[in-house]
């Protein structure tokens, strides 16, 4: 993901996945992963710009729900 980011000269990524049930809370592992991939970014100079998760019928942006400010 990073390397493609990197070749295409990039600034940022937006992360997105599937959910196959309509719940859109994001898992602890979403959270943990997030924050790993945001840290894994920084000495790159990528910055991870939304995380999206998606169902269905509906979609949750991290971005959106204030969740990348509790990850910072």
């Amino acid at each position: 993901m990073f390397g493609i980011a990197l070749k295409s000269v990039a600034a940022g990524i937006i992360l997105a996945h599937n959910y196959p049930s309509s719940n859109l809370r994001p898992s602890e592992q979403d959270l943990i992963i997030t924050k790993k991939l945001i840290e894994a970014g920084k000495p790159l100079d990528l910055q991870i710009l939304d995380h999206l998760i998606s169902t269905k019928h509906n979609y949750l942006s991290f971005g959106d729900e204030g969740l990348f400010i509790a990850l910072l």
